[in-house]
């Protein structure tokens, strides 16, 4: 098993490597909203790392141990969907958990990893993690609470978790990328697209916690403008019923170009 993890994560650093000399960004969808982005200086960006719970994640993916290197570690908000593996990458990777103000706050209260791991920033706030990596929190219409299963009770708690954040991810050559987080339609998505001009977005597409095919080809055609678009926070759980095929549809022939994945599946910009 040992062997299996050092091959694996020696495929993730040669991949990493291969982007670096092709200038290209690379996106890997994990299932729900988790994404490994590599970019084209060959950072490895983690975003909401649901893995080893997470039903859609393939299954070499699920240890942690074998997904390689990772230079940085990004969570939309506490939900334990996106929140996930997180502070245990963290760990292992000795690397910071960035996150919303509040969330890591409270991470830092409930003693779930020091506080030199998890920095703070939040909507408006824009920090440089790495050379030519630059990341922006924006707004996202969500919640944000915290379950912490409690050592000494043995049984779970729910803290407050901070406010949802969407996040815009601007790599080495310029590209951006908005990962939207949980969210809701809101209008200031224009402005959102209008200021930051994000060339992809990773867009929630479920429904019930989140907007549903519709909405999100709203917000995609009348709002953002984007010229790519990966839907995610679908599928996972049995109120996510939204689809790919649906959110096409209802875009109409708005000039996107959509890529459906499937977990496991990436694609190069």
């Amino acid at each position: 098993m040992k062997q299996l993890c050092a091959l694996l994560a020696l495929l993730a650093g040669l991949v990493a490597s291969a982007l670096a000399d092709s200038g290209k960004t690379e996106v890997l969808w994990l299932g729900q909203s988790a994404f490994r982005i590599t970019s084209p200086g060959g950072k490895v960006i983690l975003i909401d790392p649901w893995l080893t719970k997470n039903p859609l994640t393939p299954a070499q993916y699920k240890n942690l141990d074998a997904l390689g290197k990772i230079d940085l570690l990004l969570v939309t908000h506490a939900h334990g969907d996106h929140l996930g593996d997180a502070p245990a990458l963290a760990r292992l990777n000795n690397i910071p958990l960035y996150g919303p103000g509040g969330m890591n706050q409270a991470l830092t209260t409930l003693g779930v990893l020091p506080a030199a791991l998890l920095p703070r920033f939040d909507k408006g706030g824009t920090i440089k993690p790495l050379a030519g990596i630059k990341v922006t929190a924006t707004h996202a219409e969500h919640s944000s609470a915290l379950v912490w299963h409690n050592p000494v009770s043995d049984k779970d708690e729910t803290h407050y978790g901070g406010e949802p954040n969407g996040l815009i991810i601007e790599v080495e050559n310029g590209f951006r990328i908005f990962h939207m987080g949980d969210t809701g339609v809101f209008g200031d998505m224009k402005w959102i697209a209008e200021y930051y001009k994000p060339d992809l977005i990773l867009i929630p597409i479920g429904g019930n916690f989140t907007m549903d095919p519709q909405d999100a080809a709203y917000a995609t055609r009348e709002l953002l403008k984007p010229k790519f678009a990966i839907p995610m926070h679908y599928g996972a759980n049995p109120l996510g019923k939204g689809t790919p095929a649906e959110y096409i549809q209802a875009l109409g022939n708005a000039p996107v170009k959509v890529f459906a994945l499937s977990p496991g599946e990436r694609v190069a910009f």
